[in-house]
C-alpha cells in the first residue's frame, strides 16, 4: 500500500494541486516558523503564517500554531480566529478601548474576469460563528439572523462583488458592517500617495498581497483603515476615516478573526501575516518576511510534465477502476447539474443551488408536495445550511432571453420587504426547469381554510377582516410605496398565504409585472383568474393598478361571503359572486350573501361596510374604484365611503353592444363558452407564456 501510494498516488495528487495545497490538503496542524511568529499576551500578537489559506474552519494558538478543520468549496465558508478572547471593555458598560490591527491579505479569483463575494476582519462574540451562511453573507451571517442587533458583531468587510440587493457602491470597496451584511458606511478601495495627495484605487482581488490597517480611537470614537500595495510603507493620510462609536454594538470579551464565504464562483483568500493590540499599535509587519501568494507560475508546468511521466504506469494500472469511478461521479453530476450562464453573476444572492434544494425537499417527494397550481408544483422543504423551512415551487420555462429577463425580474422582486408579501428568497434553474424558493407558510393558502371541508379551522370574522387588511396593505406596498409600480395580476385566496399566526401574506408573483405610471403593465398577454379578471382587462389585454383593485374586490366578497367568485351551475348558467351580492344589495338583504359559519358573530355595520367596499372596488368602471390607499383609510374607518355610494353603485358600463347582456353575469359566460382556454373553475386564465 505504501508503495502505490508513492509511485501512483502521490504524483497525482502533486500534478493537480502543486505542493503547497497538498501541504494544506494533508497537515492538520501546521506551526508557524519560530523566528517569524511572535509571543502573543494579553493585549495583542504578531504572526507570520506560512500557512495561510482562509478555507473551511481555523484557529490560531498563542504558539502560533493553525488548526485546520475543513476545505475550500463552492458553497463553502471560511473561518480564521484567534483562540482566545481579548478584553474590549473595562466592564459590561465601559466603553470601547482603543485597538489596532494589521495584517496582509491577498485575494485569488478562480476567473480574473470575474470576481465574487470577498471577505472581513471581523470582531464577535464567538470564534464559532454559528449558522454563518455562503455567498453574500460572507461567512457572517445568514437570512434570518442579519440585521438583528443581539449578533454583536463588528467587521470591516474587503467587498470585491457589487451587490444590487445590498445596495453596494461598486465591485470593489471597502465597508463598515454592524450587525448585518449591510455596510452603514462603504468607500471605494485605494490608498492617498504621500507626495501628491492623489487618491489611487487598489483593485483587492488582483491576486497581489495587500497591506491594510484597521485603527479604532476609543476617545474620539474614529475608526481609520488604511490600505496599500505589499512594498509601499503605510501612507500617512487614511483611506476613510469614520466617526462612530462601537461600545453599544461590542460586548467586554470579544474575539478577533476573519471570515469568507464562496457562491457559484470561487476565490482563494490569504492572509500570511497578522498583528493586533488592545489599546496601542499592532507591531508593524516584516513585509521580506512574508511568504509569497501560492500563484500558478511556468514552472507549475514542468512539475506537471514530470508528475505525468511517473503516474503513467500507475494510471495505466488503475486505468479500470478509475474509469468505473469517474462513470459513477459523472452520473451524480448529471443529476445535479445546473445551468449557469455569465448573465447570472449578476444574481447569484438570488440564486440556490440545486443539490441543496433537493436534498431540502427530499428529492421532491411526493410526501412533500404542498399543493399543485397553474404554473407547477410546491414543495416543503428544510435548508440544510439553517435548518429554515422553505416552500419550492417548481415550474417549466423556456431558455433564452425570456429566461435572462425573467430571472432579472424575479431577482428585483426578491428585494421586495413588506411583512405582508410572501419574501421569494431566490431560484434555481436546471435544464428546463425552473425552481422558486419562498419563506414557507404553516397555514398553507387561504382558499383551503375558506373552502375546504376537512378543514378543521373556521376563520372568525376579527380574522376574516385581518386578512383582507392585510392584503391592502400589501397592494398599496406595491402599487404606491415601492421604488416602482408593481402589478400583481393575480390576486385572489389561493396566492394569500398564512403563518401561523394567521398574518396573510400576498404571493405567487409569477404574473407580476412592472408600471411605471401605473396605467398599463408591459405585456400584451390577457393573463389571471376567471371571475377576478376586469371587464377592461379582459377587452384590452392591458393591466393596471385598477384591474389589481377589480381582483381585491372580487376577493373582499370571496372572502365575507364564503363563496368562490364564480361558481357553475349547469352546462350553460354561471352565477358571478358580483352579481350576486349587487343584486341583495338593490334588494335591500346585502346581511344575506355574509357567510353562514359567521351567523354568531354577525357585525351588521362591519359586514356591511366590508361588502360594500368589495362592491366599489369591482365596479365595472374603472374610474369608480378607489385607490388601495383609499380602501385602507375606508377599512380602518380612518374616512367613510362617498357620499354618492348608492349612486355609483346604480352606474355599471353597458357591455350590451359587445355581448348582447349589460349583466356582468353574461359578460363572464361570454368569456366561457367564447373562449376555449378558459373555462369557469379556478384554473388560472393565462396565455402559453410569459
Amino acid at each position: 500500500m505504501t508503495l502505490l501510494f508513492r509511485l501512483i498516488i502521490l504524483p497525482i495528487l502533486f500534478l493537480l494541486t502543486g505542493p503547497g495545497l497538498l501541504t494544506s490538503t494533508l497537515t492538520t496542524i501546521v506551526a508557524a516558523a519560530t523566528d517569524t511568529a511572535a509571543a502573543a499576551d494579553a493585549n495583542g500578537f504578531s504572526f507570520i503564517f506560512p500557512d495561510s489559506q482562509l478555507d473551511g474552519v481555523r484557529e490560531v494558538q498563542p504558539n502560533g500554531q493553525i488548526i485546520h478543520k475543513n476545505e475550500t468549496q463552492m458553497m463553502g465558508v471560511g473561518h480564521t480566529f484567534y483562540a482566545r478572547p481579548f478584553r474590549f471593555k473595562p466592564s459590561p458598560s465601559g466603553d470601547v478601548f482603543s485597538f489596532s490591527t494589521s495584517f496582509v491579505f491577498g485575494i485569488i479569483p478562480e476567473n480574473p474576469l470575474y470576481t465574487f463575494h470577498g471577505m472581513t476582519f471581523a470582531i464577535t462574540p464567538s470564534k464559532a460563528v454559528v449558522d454563518a451562511s455562503t455567498s453574500q453573507h460572507l461567512g457572517l451571517f445568514n437570512r434570518t439572523n442579519d440585521g438583528n442587533s443581539s449578533n454583536h458583531v463588528v467587521a470591516i468587510e474587503l467587498d470585491t462583488f457589487k451587490n444590487l440587493e445590498l445596495g453596494d457602491i461598486d465591485n470593489n470597496h471597502i465597508g463598515l458592517d454592524i450587525n448585518s451584511i449591510v455596510s452603514v458606511n462603504a468607500t471605494p478601495a485605494g490608498f492617498y500617495h504621500d507626495d501628491t495627495g492623489t487618491f489611487e484605487n487598489l483593485t483587492l482581488a488582483s491576486s497581489q498581497e495587500i497591506r491594510a490597517w484597521i485603527e479604532y480611537d476609543g476617545e474620539k470614537k474614529q475608526l481609520n483603515v488604511t490600505v496599500s500595495p505589499l512594498h509601499l510603507k503605510k501612507p500617512k493620510k487614511p483611506m476613510v476615516s469614520w466617526q462612530k462609536d462601537l461600545t453599544p454594538f461590542l460586548l467586554e470579551n470579544m474575539f478577533v478573526g476573519f471570515t469568507s464565504a464562496t457562491g457559484v464562483l470561487l476565490q482563494t483568500f490569504y492572509v500570511p501575516a497578522w498583528s493586533f493590540r488592545i489599546n496601542g499599535q499592532a507591531e508593524e509587519i516584516d513585509v521580506s518576511s512574508v511568504p509569497p501568494l501560492p500563484v500558478k507560475s511556468k514552472s507549475n508546468k514542468k512539475r506537471m510534465a514530470l508528475a505525468i511521466g511517473l503516474s503513467v504506469a500507475g494510471i495505466l494500472t488503475i486505468s479500470s477502476v478509475f474509469a468505473l469511478g469517474m462513470f459513477l461521479y459523472l452520473q451524480r453530476k448529471r443529476k445535479f447539474a445546473e445551468v449557469i450562464e455569465r448573465w447570472e453573476v449578476e444574481y447569484g444572492p438570488h440564486r440556490f443551488c440545486y443539490k441543496d434544494l433537493y436534498k431540502a425537499t427530499k428529492g421532491f417527494k411526493e410526501s412533500e408536495l404542498l399543493g399543485k397550481g397553474g404554473f407547477g408544483q410546491v414543495y416543503k422543504g428544510t435548508l440544510p445550511e439553517l435548518g429554515a423551512q422553505i416552500a419550492v415551487k417548481k415550474v417549466w420555462h423556456e431558455s433564452g432571453q425570456g429566461m435572462k429577463e425573467f430571472v432579472a425580474e424575479i431577482a428585483t422582486i426578491g428585494r421586495l420587504r413588506h411583512p405582508n408579501l410572501v419574501r421569494l428568497l431566490g431560484y434555481c434553474r436546471r435544464k428546463d426547469e425552473l425552481f422558486l424558493v419562498y419563506d414557507y407558510m404553516p397555514n398553507s393558502s387561504l382558499d383551503n381554510l375558506l373552502f375546504n371541508s376537512n378543514s378543521a379551522m373556521i376563520l372568525t370574522w376579527k380574522q376574516r377582516v385581518k386578512i383582507i387588511t392585510d392584503v391592502a396593505e400589501a397592494l398599496a406596498y406595491l402599487h404606491e410605496e415601492w421604488v416602482e409600480v408593481i402589478i400583481h395580476r393575480d390576486v385572489k385566496a389561493s396566492n394569500v398565504l398564512l403563518d401561523a399566526e394567521l398574518n396573510a401574506k400576498l404571493g405567487d408573483f409569477g404574473l407580476a409585472r412592472f408600471s411605471d405610471n401605473g396605467n398599463e403593465a408591459k405585456t400584451t398577454h390577457l393573463a389571471g383568474t376567471l371571475g377576478y379578471i376586469a371587464p377592461e382587462l379582459a377587452r384590452k389585454g392591458k393591466a393596471t393598478t385598477g384591474t389589481d383593485i377589480f381582483a381585491f374586490g372580487a376577493f373582499c366578497l370571496e372572502v365575507v361571503c364564503g363563496r368562490r367568485p364564480v361558481e357553475c351551475k349547469g352546462r350553460n348558467e354561471a352565477v358571478i359572486l358580483v352579481d350576486w351580492v349587487l343584486d341583495c344589495w338593490f334588494n335591500g338583504e346585502l346581511l344575506k350573501t355574509v357567510d353562514p359559519k359567521l351567523e354568531q358573530e354577525l357585525d351588521a355595520d362591519e359586514m356591511g361596510l366590508v361588502l360594500k367596499i368589495g362592491l366599489l372596488c369591482s365596479h365595472s368602471v374603472p374610474a369608480v374604484r378607489p385607490s388601495m390607499s383609499q380602501v385602507l383609510k375606508f377599512l380602518k374607518k380612518k374616512e367613510p365611503l362617498p357620499e354618492d355610494f348608492e349612486t355609483v353603485l346604480d352606474i355599471r358600463e353597458d357591455y350590451s353592444g359587445r355581448l348582447g347582456d349589460s349583466s356582468m353575469s353574461a359578460y363572464f359566460s361570454k368569456i366561457q363558452y367564447d373562449t376555449a382556454s378558459a373555462p369557469v373553475t379556478e384554473s388560472s386564465f393565462v396565455s402559453s407564456g410569459r
